[in-house]
């Protein structure tokens, strides 16, 4: 989607601090950290959110939490959360799916 700021970000047409890519997910350090680690996991292919995950696409949610793993073991998190809103209402700002991986603190909830 051309006018979408993740797809552009997955795309290197704007920079961003990279913590893993492939050919299905990219993963970047959050710009407004809400923990000592706050890294987001995109798809590269623009999914606007969980409400739009279907059998034919579901396959890279899989792979993206693999992915959250795999990050997770090499950066040392014993413990963290995975985030993702869902709507304006929710919190969702950005109209693509993406996955917050926190870690470094306690976690509360209400988060933040």
């Amino acid at each position: 989607m051309s006018d979408c700021l993740f797809c552009k970000i997955a795309a290197g047409e704007i920079p961003s601090n990279k913590v893993y890519e492939d050919d299905l997910c990219y993963a970047f350090y959050d710009i407004a950290p809400q923990a000592p680690v706050h890294f987001l996991v995109i798809p590269k292919a623009h999914i606007a959110s969980v409400s739009d995950v279907t059998e034919a696409n579901s396959a890279v949610v899989a792979h993206i939490f693999t992915v959250i793993s795999k990050l997770a073991k090499e950066l040392g998190l014993e413990s963290y959360r995975v985030v993702s809103n869902i709507g304006e209402q929710a919190g969702q700002s950005v109209f693509h799916l993406h996955f917050h991986v926190l870690s470094g603190r306690d976690m509360t909830w209400p988060p933040g």
